[in-house]
This record gives C-alpha cells, sequence and structure tokens, in this order.
C-alpha cells in the first residue's frame, strides 16, 4: 500500500513538474525577439513592409511581447499637408518604445531614427515636381525632431 502510493505521488509530482515546465516555456520570451525587432527597424523598404504586416496581424507575434502602443507623430501632425506620416510615425514609436524595453535604446536610436527618414522619404516618393520637394523638406523636418528630442 504504501508502495502504491509513494508511486502516485511521485507520478503527480511528475505531471506537475511537466505542467509548470510548459507553463513557464509558454510564457517565455523567444529567444529571437532581439533578431526580429532588428530586422523590423532597418532603413529598406523590406523591413518597413516586414513591419507593417506583422503590426496587421500582431496576434501571430504575441509570444514576443512586443509594445505596439503608438500615439503616431505625438504633437505634431501625422499627416502634414496631407502628407500620410501616421504609419511611418507608429513604426518609429515601435522602434522606440521596444528597445527602451530592452535597455538598448541609446545603441539602436540613430538607426531608428534614420529608418524613420527613410519611410518619411518612401511616403514622399509618390510625389512629383514641387509636391515632393514639399513633402521632402517635411520629412527633413520630422527627422530633425527626433534626432534632436526624441
Amino acid at each position: 500500500m504504501h508502495r502504491r502510493l509513494a508511486t502516485g505521488l511521485a507520478g503527480s509530482a511528475l505531471a506537475l513538474a511537466t505542467v509548470v515546465a510548459t507553463a513557464t516555456a509558454a510564457g517565455a520570451v523567444p529567444a529571437d525577439k532581439p533578431q526580429v525587432l532588428s530586422s523590423w527597424t532597418q532603413t529598406s523598404a523590406s523591413s518597413y513592409n516586414t513591419w507593417v504586416s506583422a503590426r496587421n496581424n500582431q496576434s501571430a507575434w504575441a509570444a514576443y511581447q512586443f509594445d505596439w502602443s503608438t500615439d503616431y507623430c505625438s504633437s505634431s501632425p501625422d499627416n502634414p499637408f496631407g502628407f500620410p506620416f501616421s504609419t511611418s510615425c507608429a513604426r518609429h514609436d515601435f522602434g522606440y518604445r521596444n528597445y527602451k524595453a530592452a535597455g538598448t535604446f541609446s545603441a539602436n536610436k540613430s538607426r531608428i531614427d534614420s529608418a524613420f527618414y527613410e519611410d518619411l522619404k518612401r511616403v514622399c516618393n509618390n510625389y512629383s515636381g514641387a509636391t515632393k520637394t514639399s513633402c521632402n523638406g517635411t520629412a527633413w523636418t520630422y527627422y530633425q525632431a527626433v534626432r534632436a528630442l526624441g
């Protein structure tokens, strides 16, 4: 009888340990989070497009516990003079918030700001002539603001 009780307790303890280990693993952030974050905050159009796709399907990335919150272009207009800068501002916020949470913001700030500027210029590439010139000037102003104040 004691042997059966001991066997049952050992089995229960093993089952409990398995449940706890599984729960801990399920709550753990994937080890490649820094690489994913880096890939989504580069200056290239492909980095931007990959981030937009992920942003549109945030639930697929829930295990990574990214901060997707944004105030868009903060106290500046999100669409100055009709130029749609809000998504570029959202990606910039994403980079700032997630690198700050990781404790590696200062090492990545310059690249995040440069990616922001490239994103804004890609918006401006949809225009021509004086409108494109105006857009590029506005993009430069936004970029200088985040470099100095961001």
